[in-house]
């Protein structure tokens, strides 16, 4: 595609460019953002005092029959793109002057708060704002000034945490990210608990994002009776790693709902056991089982690789056994649905960005902050999920059948 042909200059434009070079004597670009910024403060005090004019039916020094009349002038500093720049804003005598250009109490109007949001989506520190603010803008934004103006998220957060959902989710992951939070002068380790689900037409949705330090039955029962209370009405499988209580919870919740165990976890779990010579062939070992045709095959494969590995490494194999019956329901499925609930594609995609967040501060002030930060993320991270997943009408056709009458 060719580049866009530039409009030639109207003669207007000439003119206004050679009284700038003239009045201000530029000579760099540092001079032309401080003609510019001396411009906006004059033509906003313009604008003002055209305001007034209107707001009294008379200008300046004429006469009128309104018993109302200018009573001076109050001085402001606004912030804009260029820094921050002093009017002066005129005066009524009854007070009843509601200028609109930059109306009362209006401080910014470069959209400064949406920049501070929008940095803080992306994991910057209030300080690391701040600062950043100073660079770009030339005036200073305060640490509470940061945190007052992401705290407005809050009730959104929570209009956010309580909307209402869809009656049914084929699929629903559950998993964890710990970040580090500061608390009462104390750093601790809290898991945010993401509930990612997939909804009939494929498409990717963040239910809730939980903030906790234990798990518990009766945690994951709060959290699942809240889904109900919040409009779910039946999940055909539940996909977690091996959280605590969480098998307790979904049978009380969501009594026909299938709990399946994250397989890509439990591989690492497993290989944490294996000395790194033999990880590779392990690997490969424990691949024979999670892609057997069926159940019955994945269980010879299962017998076979403890059988094989055990007198190196006794503990690898023991969660596998312990856990089959919410390792073992993939294996009706074929590939395609496999590969949908198992490989946890979905919500590895989501950690990866939640894991950023890391990357930019290693501790958050308070639990509410990593909220507010995990919240923006989520916003921004799920602006990519137009398209439902592949091959999504295949899965959910084989859902039908395999869960008759509950998809309707």
């Amino acid at each position: 595609m060719g580049r866009r042909k530039r409009e030639p200059m109207s003669e207007g434009k000439r003119n206004i460019i050679a009284g700038l070079l003239q009045e201000y004597d530029i000579k760099s670009a540092q001079d032309i953002e401080e003609a510019l910024k001396d411009l906006l403060g004059g033509t906003i005090q313009e604008m003002l005092e055209a305001e007034m004019d209107e707001h009294l039916g008379y200008e300046a020094y004429e006469r009128s029959d309104n018993t109302n009349s200018r009573n001076g002038k109050k001085t402001k500093k606004i912030r804009g793109n260029f820094g921050e720049t002093e009017i002066e804003v005129p005066q009524d005598r009854d007070g009843s002057f509601t200028p609109k250009v930059v109306q009362k109490r209006q401080k910014d109007i470069s959209g400064i708060e949406q920049k501070i949001i929008s940095l803080y989506a992306k994991g910057m520190t209030t300080r690391q704002i701040s600062e950043t603010i100073e660079d770009i803008y030339g005036f200073e934004v305060s640490d509470g000034m940061v945190s007052d103006i992401t705290d407005r998220l809050i009730p959104q957060i929570e209009e956010w945490q309580n909307r209402p959902l869809d009656a049914v989710y084929p699929i629903v992951f559950v998993d964890a990210v710990h970040f580090s939070v500061r608390d009462n002068g104390q750093i601790k380790k809290l898991a945010a608990y993401v509930i990612l689900a997939v909804s009939l037409t494929g498409h990717k949705q963040v239910l809730s994002i939980h903030i906790g330090e234990n798990e518990s039955a009766k945690y994951w029962l709060g959290v699942l009776n809240e889904l109900k209370n919040r409009g779910v009405k039946d999940i055909l499988v539940i996909c977690a790693d091996g959280l605590t209580g969480m098998k307790e919870a979904v049978t009380a919740a969501y009594p026909q709902t299938e709990l399946q165990r994250c397989i890509v976890h439990q591989i690492r779990n497993t290989l944490k056991y294996v000395g790194e010579k033999n990880k590779k062939e392990f690997a490969n070992d424990l691949k024979t089982i999670y892609q057997a045709p069926s159940e019955k095959a994945a269980r010879e494969q299962l017998d076979r690789v403890t059988a094989k590995w055990e007198g190196e490494y006794p503990n690898a194999m023991k969660s596998w056994h312990t856990n089959w019956d919410v390792i073992s329901p993939i294996f009706k499925f074929s590939a395609q649905v496999r590969k949908v609930i198992y490989t946890t594609n979905a919500i590895e995609s989501l950690n990866s960005g939640y894991r950023r967040l890391n990357k930019q501060r290693s501790v958050f002030p308070s639990d509410t902050a990593l909220l507010k930060a995990l919240y923006l993320a989520t916003l921004e991270i799920s602006k990519k999920w137009t398209m439902p997943l592949r091959d999504w009408g295949k899965v959910l056709g084989e859902l039908e059948i395999m869960y008759p009458d509950r998809l309707a």
